[in-house]
């Protein structure tokens, strides 16, 4: 989990149009943002731009929302408009829809990201969700969900500059988690299919 009590970690954007910001707003879109950590504790940032209605007063007038989230490799994007539903009237509630769109892709990219890497009793595996070559790191999606940032020289057989997302490895965890969360002491390339269960010895 990525919160600490009520402390909400993800760098949050909160921009608006056709409506002033308040304190509440405020305070209920981080509470949203809070939710979504419990979800995912890899979130780099978050987007959310709220427009109102161009004459909030007038009955009748819908608020959009969009949300942005960054995770390892991709990003996320829920947009609520004008056509989705007449409660939107209600901005908790156009924010509550919106929000919980946004947990289910999350949730979704969660599962599309660890794959067909299966639970198994050999050592820990992932898939490689995010590479820079050039910086000499990257980021994998462990089978027990946990995301583990590693270094270049954490790859044996000098094969870092051949790792590409969504690859299989094979890894060990180093005992103390580091600042920036856990961290692999050594990341191997396997084959997809070498802890499969299905698979069948050669006869």
């Amino acid at each position: 989990m990525n919160t600490k009590g009520n402390i909400m970690e993800t760098p949050l954007e909160l921009a608006f149009h056709n409506i002033e910001p308040s304190d509440d707003i405020k305070a209920l879109v981080a509470e949203k943002v809070r939710h979504l950590e419990t979800f995912y504790n890899g979130i780099t940032s978050c987007h959310v731009f709220i427009r109102a209605p161009h004459n909030s007063q007038q009955k009748g007038g819908l608020y959009e929302v969009t949300i942005e989230v960054r995770v390892p490799g991709d990003e996320l994007v829920v947009r609520y408009n004008q056509n989705d539903a007449p409660a939107h009237e209600h901005m908790p509630v156009a924010l509550r829809d919106a929000f919980a769109a946004m947990t289910r892709k999350i949730k979704r990219w969660k599962d599309k990201a660890s794959g067909d890497v299966k639970v198994h009793d050999g050592p820990l595996q992932g898939r490689v969700v995010e590479v820079h070559h050039d910086a000499g790191y990257g980021q994998i999606i462990a089978t027990d969900q946990r995301l583990v940032y590693f270094h270049k020289n954490s790859v044996v057989d000098g094969s870092f500059r051949n790792l590409q997302p969504r690859d299989t490895v094979e890894l060990v965890v180093q005992t103390e988690e580091s600042e920036i969360g856990p961290q692999a002491s050594t990341v191997r390339k396997i084959s997809p299919m070498k802890h499969d269960p299905k698979a069948r010895p050669a006869q």
